[in-house]
Parts: C-alpha cells; structure tokens; sequence
C-alpha cells in the first residue's frame, strides 16, 4: 500500500501563500490520481484539488479556482499544492489523497490518506 506524508502547513495572514507538499512511497505512485481534500473547523472534509495519474489533468473545486495549482512530480513521488491569495476560510486541515482514478477521489473513494498539515489564514 501506498503511504502518504504531507509537510508544509503553517499559519499566514490572508492574501499570502503556501507551498504543500504530499510524498508518496511506492513504485505504482504514478498510476494513481492524487488529490487534496480539507477539513475546516466545524465542518465536513471537502474535495479541493486532483491531478489525474496519466495526462495530468488537474480538477479544482470551485471556491480555488485561479488561486491553487496542483502538480505532480512521478520521478520524486510527489504532489505539489500551491496556494495563492489565501483567504480566512481556507482554513483547515489539508489532506493528501491517492485513488485509482480522479472520480474515484473525487467522491472521497481514496486508497489512501495522509496524516494531514494545518493551515491556519488569519484575517
């Protein structure tokens, strides 16, 4: 099974940026879709961003649209989650997420999961 640690989580003013990053052990990383989903206080785990395994093609919800870029790295089993123009309620904690297929992960049917990091946006 593929295991998961994410790094990167901290605490930054709204309107500022960071870097996520989910390293993945295994030799099958490149053929799975990868994801992140976030958890916020108070509320339920929500789908944020994937990246499927193959071409590469990358899904946002809506509310990170034009501010959070997902990449993947196959030859370091990494994904990469860039976050722009941070605001309050993207605050939680952010998951990493592996599934065979991005509609899979979408719909929370993941393989496996990371620990999580926490990212906190004050206002």
């Amino acid at each position: 099974q593929v295991q998961l640690a994410e790094s990167g989580g901290g605490l930054v003013q709204a309107g500022g940026s960071l870097r996520l990053s989910c390293a993945a052990s295994g030799r099958t990383f490149s053929t799975y879709a990868m994801g992140w989903f976030r958890q916020g206080p108070g509320k339920e785990r929500e789908f944020v961003t994937a990246i499927s395994s193959r071409s590469g093609n990358k899904y946002y919800t809506d509310s990170v649209k034009g501010r959070f870029t997902i990449s993947r790295d196959s030859a370091k089993n990494t994904v990469v989650l860039e976050m722009n123009s941070l605001k309050p309620e993207d605050t939680g904690v952010y998951s990493c997420a592996l599934s065979p297929t991005v509609a899979l992960l979408q719909r929370g049917d993941v393989s496996s999961w990371g620990q999580g990091t926490q990212v906190t946006v004050s206002s």
